[in-house]
């Protein structure tokens, strides 16, 4: 738990000092944990802001603190570009401070919906287990930004057998998603010991993991962590790819560990403005994803929390990327896009409407082509 102990001291001074590295790509994952850019100082050593940058980003960390892999900023292709699409997930901007009426620190009514601390018991048959606040990386267009700006205090193990217990007592249950925060910043003994713990549960048919580690700290992933992930075979991994550029080497290593565990990864994007808002980014994203056996599994609307007015688009922005890739690449390429619905309303799947009419002699469809045609029969119940 040593390595646990380390994590949760060093979060209690976010401002510590972080340290660029050389070689990023090279660091142990508890190297690239602990020596990345939490400071604007820090950032400053590698982007060289201009003196009224710092000034406007010092505002910005008071309110949505910092924290950057040296590894993931070295993605970024041109320091001075502020449009660089790596650049733009993980460094602050002022654009963050804007205010806008509809946004909330809580959205998706997340504690609304938690019978319990640390358990979200939203859908029947699945619940959502948040192990811890802490990530590699704070993304910018982060939807549970309420825990690390209010620093909630890391849950505990008897924290986490309270949810389970809820959930042994709810045989509708069937499926418990964990996640955080990130749950690979946890110690491998510790992701151990709440992985067994949920194994226990016999009616629990399928768990799945959610985490950024192999985007945005490849490092993590590593022997003694994939000895603890392979003797689950329940176990399911979403990761979040945003972009092609987050697609390397190092990136591509870490999902074939996990792969040869047979452990099945899928990608949940966020749909972010100046990010990959157009179809040639997602179905390059997308096209690359598969080419690595990570299937592109839902496409987000980026949810109306504090701070992400920037990174939001219109609802049919998403609509149009998904209808430009229909047809034009492989079906297993195309994600789903989703709006979660606010104040804890669920998923809400939106497409391109190919169904334009219906009666009892069959229906007039629109092909990927637009082309519009008659389709006999199919509608009897």
């Amino acid at each position: 738990m040593e390595n646990l102990q380390k994590l949760a001291k060093e979060d209690e001074d976010p401002g510590g000092g972080g340290q660029v590295l050389a070689s990023p790509q090279k660091q142990s994952w508890l190297e690239g944990y602990h020596g990345s850019i939490k400071t604007i100082e820090d950032l400053d050593q590698y982007l060289c802001l201009k003196e009224d940058e710092k000034t406007a980003l010092k505002q910005v960390a008071k309110k949505f603190h910092i924290r950057i892999p040296a590894y993931y900023l070295s993605l970024i292709k041109d320091k001075n570009d502020v449009f660089d699409p790596i650049r733009r997930q993980c460094v602050p901007s002022p654009e963050e401070l804007a205010a806008d009426h509809y946004e909330q620190i809580d959205p998706l009514a997340e504690v609304k919906t938690s019978p319990v601390p640390c358990l979200v018991h939203r859908y029947p048959d699945r619940a959502l287990l948040l192990v811890t606040g802490r990530c590699f990386m704070y993304c910018r267009h982060c939807t549970r930004k309420r825990l690390w700006c209010a620093r909630i205090q890391e849950p505990t193990l008897k924290d986490i057998e309270l949810a389970l217990s809820y959930v042994k007592a709810n045989l509708k249950i069937r499926e418990i998603i964990i996640s955080g925060g990130d749950p690979l910043t946890l110690a491998d003994d510790r992701l151990d010991c709440i992985l067994a713990m949920v194994a226990r549960l016999d009616h629990i048919q399928a768990v799945r993991l959610g985490t950024r580690a192999p985007v945005v700290l490849p490092q993590r992933i590593t022997k003694s962590l994939c000895e603890v992930l392979g003797k689950y075979d329940k176990l399911w991994i979403n990761v979040q790819f945003n972009h092609p550029s987050e697609i390397t080497e190092q990136s591509t290593a870490a999902c074939r560990k996990l792969q040869a565990l047979g452990i099945p990864l899928s990608n949940q994007s966020v749909l972010l403005k100046g990010v990959n808002d157009s179809a040639s980014v997602m179905t390059e994203l997308c096209r690359r994803l598969q080419s690595i056996r990570v299937r592109p599994y839902y496409l987000f609307q980026c949810d109306p929390v504090v701070g992400t007015s920037h990174f939001r688009t219109s609802l049919l922005k998403g609509i149009e990327i998904i209808e430009q890739m229909q047809g034009h690449t492989g079906g297993m390429c195309v994600p789903t896009f989703v709006v979660d619905g606010t104040g804890g309303k669920g998923k809400i799947p939106l497409g391109p409407n190919y169904l334009l009419s219906l009666s009892q002699d069959g229906a007039w469809l629109r092909s990927w082509r637009n082309e519009v045609f008659f389709y006999r029969g199919g509608t009897a119940r």
